[in-house]
């Protein structure tokens, strides 16, 4: 079995994750950017110990870009199976990130995946890939992303079951600040704070939220001895906006926290 990557669980979701696995249902995340879809995804491939094939969807994803398609190669056209079918052929898990981002017409593949027919059909080769009890489809988006143009249809979305995630508590976010970094909890505590004092702003002056995600970056940088100040604005500030007025105005919170930080 592959190294299990570190996963801090936050309620039953491993134990859903089993479960949907065992009875071979496919699964739907929803969550914010940056709060550990992913990360739980990687580390339940490796417990389960399936191989794990990641989709990033976007708005030029095609379904020949899942499914697969004809190449040419020493002159000779052959079939290269996309990672859809490669998933399906070998038992696989198959994780789209943002799915909402893919085009209504690529979805469309995945619906006798997710229901009880279980299988993929290739109409270019004429197969019928009947999905073994191992292979997985899991979903994921950001319902804050959701606008009529890039939601999940009831029609996709009513064939998955569903967890939502949001950020860790607390304690849970300090917990797996320090095991990702080796930061001490008083400045893994401080980073959290200033996390929280950020979402507040969320729909407000920010679009996205500061992430866990962001919140490890800012960590590694100031373990690494990377000025505290300096490190929260490469790490936290900077990928939250663009607009210099948002980011001196944000940096002013930084520098309140950092100095609870330093003094404390």
């Amino acid at each position: 079995m592959s190294t299990i990557p570190f996963y801090q669980s936050q309620h039953n979701e491993v134990e859903l994750f089993e479960h949907a696995y065992n009875n071979q249902l496919p699964l739907l995340i929803k969550g914010p950017t940056g709060c550990g879809k992913t990360r739980f995804i990687e580390h339940m491939a490796a417990r389960l110990d399936r191989p794990l094939y990641t989709v990033a969807c976007h708005d030029d994803l095609t379904a020949a870009d899942l499914v697969g398609r004809h190449l040419i190669g020493d002159g000779e056209t052959y079939w290269h199976d996309g990672p859809l079918s490669k998933a399906v052929r070998e038992g696989a898990i198959c994780y789209l990130d943002e799915v909402v981002e893919a085009r209504k017409d690529t979805t469309v593949v995945l619906h006798p995946l997710s229901d009880d027919r279980r299988f993929l059909p290739i109409e270019r080769t004429g197969e019928l890939l009947q999905a073994p009890p191992e292979f997985m489809l899991v979903v994921s988006y950001n319902p804050g992303y959701q606008n009529l143009l890039k939601g999940m249809k009831p029609s996709t979305r009513q064939r998955f079951v569903a967890m939502r995630f949001d950020y860790p508590d607390m304690a849970t976010e300090t917990s797996i600040i320090q095991k990702e970094t080796g930061i001490d909890e008083a400045i893994s505590v401080q980073l959290i704070e200033l996390a929280h004092a950020l979402r507040v702003l969320k729909d407000h002056d920010l679009e996205e939220s500061a992430s866990t995600r962001l919140l490890v970056y800012a960590a590694t940088l100031i373990k690494s001895g990377f000025e505290p100040i300096e490190a929260c604005r490469a790490a936290i500030i900077e990928p939250l906006s663009d607009d210099e007025e948002t980011v001196a105005a944000l940096m002013e919170v930084v520098r309140a926290k950092i100095i609870e930080l330093n003094d404390g």
